[in-house]
């Protein structure tokens, strides 16, 4: 077992009833410092890098990453510092908001499906059509404005959407994208305290809104609904990674360990060229040789 592996195996969820006091958000397997994971994300990113590089070159296969997380979950953080040594070329990144008036006269997976990575691409999704079975579901009044027609909007909706995203996801690993998705796993405590650091700290004022503290108070109900979602949503072609949150260092050294190990099982290579092609290179090698 690769040390990737090692790493993710006790927060991958693949199937099953998934329960969030299963879960310890401050968890930090055996790690005891931040000097250890530095050293562990830097050997991560290594290997990413060697990897993507095959990846691309390859040309096969995609790499699809979805972020969820509550509010100051650190979703931004883990996506800049785990994917700082990639190939920006062969890495796309992509942030939902609110959806658009365009977007609501569309289906829920139009606006995502339109930024899927291309094969040899790694993809990046902050936030995902995910938020259809969380803030939506929190929320119900958006689910009104979505100009569903109200005779789809049943008791069975959420049932529903979860059936078409499992299915959407089997599509895609069928079509040669690998999907991995993280639960980036904060606790209330935890985000308190962020929040708190954000209104503190001058530099910091900017990330802060005052939704963040509205969204809050819906905590037990978001709490569910991501129990809800990933119970019905992880899949062994499509797992979900609940990964500790409380301590950004660790966080970043799970996210890059799965990513590792999601590149690694599929067994990248670079192409090998055929007869002709390599007769046209060592045509072209001989020409430029023969340069003054």
């Amino acid at each position: 077992m690769t040390w990737a592996k090692k790493l993710v195996k006790s927060y991958r969820v693949e199937g099953g009833r998934f329960r969030r006091k299963d879960f310890d958000p401050g968890d930090t397997g055996e790690l005891k410092s931040k000097e250890q994971a530095a050293e562990l994300l830097a050997k991560g990113s290594a290997r990413m890098a060697e990897l993507q590089d095959k990846l691309y070159a390859q040309d096969r296969w995609a790499l699809l990453l979805i972020f969820q997380a509550m509010d100051a979950g650190g979703k931004d953080g883990a996506i800049k510092h785990v994917m700082s040594g990639v190939n920006p070329q062969g890495c796309q990144v992509y942030s939902f908001k609110a959806p658009s008036s365009e977007e609501l006269d569309h289906d829920y997976l139009w606006r995502t499906s339109r930024c899927l990575p291309e094969r040899g691409r790694i993809g990046i999704f902050n936030r995902s059509y995910y938020e259809e079975v969380l803030v939506v579901r929190v929320h119900p009044n958006i689910l009104a404005n979505e100009r569903v027609p109200p005779s789809l909007i049943t008791k069975n909706i959420w049932k529903e959407r979860f059936h078409d995203i499992r299915a959407f996801e089997d599509y895609l690993s069928r079509n040669g994208v690998v999907v991995r998705k993280f639960f980036l796993n904060v606790s209330k405590k935890e985000q308190k305290r962020r929040f708190l650091s954000r209104l503190d700290e001058p530099e910091k004022n900017w990330k802060f809104s005052a939704a963040d503290v509205k969204e809050r108070e819906s905590w037990d109900d978001y709490m569910e609904a991501y129990e809800e979602m990933i119970s019905h949503t992880a899949t062994p072609q499509s797992p979900w990674l609940v990964v500790p949150a409380d301590n950004k260092w660790y966080t970043r050294v799970v996210v890059s360990a799965a990513i590792v190990d999601a590149l690694e099982d599929l067994n990248l290579d670079y192409p090998v060229v055929d007869a002709q092609k390599r007769r046209e290179l060592l045509a072209a090698k001989r020409k430029l040789e023969k340069e003054a």
